[in-house]
């Protein structure tokens, strides 16, 4: 399993992701907690070199600590709007346990909607990382009358979440940057036309609890100015079959062994 909680302190968790190689603080029974969908974000950022990435609704942070603990050279912007979610992030910067990459992560506290001048000011300029990675909200605008505060405080899915987020992402992304993100399949169409102009060569892969079973997750990377076709990839199959394992490839990606790396 890619999360393990070791600690647990009042009503919040420190889990360990990777096997122990980082670990998270994050809030228990309130708010959206990180596991698998972070980790297969995570996966998606293939770099050789020194890259900068933002990671939009970032939470508490754990997809964008887990691709600083991956790639020694990364350098991560956590970006999200919650004063609490951001303070969970920056308690886990502070462990011992992730002393290895905490100097290469920072926190902003900032809306993914804001733009232009307001957008720039909150401290994401224009033209700047190689790699944006998001997991946008999957929960319906009704969770905003939860009783869950975090929960209520945070983007809700709508209509135009895509549009708003994605285009976020092709101001503060370089030219031929890579856009990544996870999401529900039935997304496809919103993620493509918000892509619109802005990115191309987008790649979609079905992830698929099991042989024969339909796809509950997509992982979609796009090229900032590319004008390449859509690739529609093979699936991934996250479970063994007749067992609760994660495949070899899946549990690769989940523990943070190896990347996804665009065709």
């Amino acid at each position: 399993m890619s999360e393990e909680p070791v600690a647990l302190v009042g009503a919040e968790t420190v889990d360990a992701f990777h096997r122990g190689r980082f670990h998270v603080v994050q809030p228990l029974g309130q708010g959206h907690r990180s596991g698998m969908d972070a980790m297969m974000l995570a996966s998606l950022v293939a770099a050789d070199r020194a890259c900068r990435v933002a990671d939009l609704g970032a939470g508490a942070g754990a997809a964008g600590m887990a691709v600083a603990s991956r790639l020694d050279l990364a350098e991560v912007v956590l970006v999200e709007r919650s004063p609490t979610m951001a303070a969970f992030a920056r308690r886990s910067l502070a462990l011992p346990e992730n002393g290895r990459f905490a100097e290469r992560v920072s926190v902003i506290e900032a809306d993914v909607s804001l733009a232009g001048r307001a957008r720039r000011a909150a401290g994401l300029p224009d033209d700047v990382f190689d790699h944006v990675i998001m997991n946008p909200p999957f929960n319906d605008a009704s969770d905003r009358r939860t009783p869950d505060s975090l929960k209520a405080e945070a983007h809700a899915m709508s209509d135009d979440l895509f549009e708003i987020w994605i285009k976020t992402a092709g101001a503060i992304m370089k030219p031929g940057g890579q856009l990544s993100l996870i999401a529900r399949p039935e997304s496809i169409a919103d993620i493509i036309a918000a892509c619109g102009r802005r990115f191309g060569g987008i790649e979609i892969t079905p992830l698929h609890p099991r042989i024969g079973e339909n796809a509950v997750r997509i992982l979609v990377t796009a090229i900032k100015q590319s004008r390449k076709r859509l690739v529609l990839r093979a699936p991934l199959i996250v479970h063994e079959e007749g067992t609760h394992r994660f495949s070899r490839d899946v549990d690769d990606l989940n523990n943070g062994r190896a990347a996804y790396r665009r065709r």
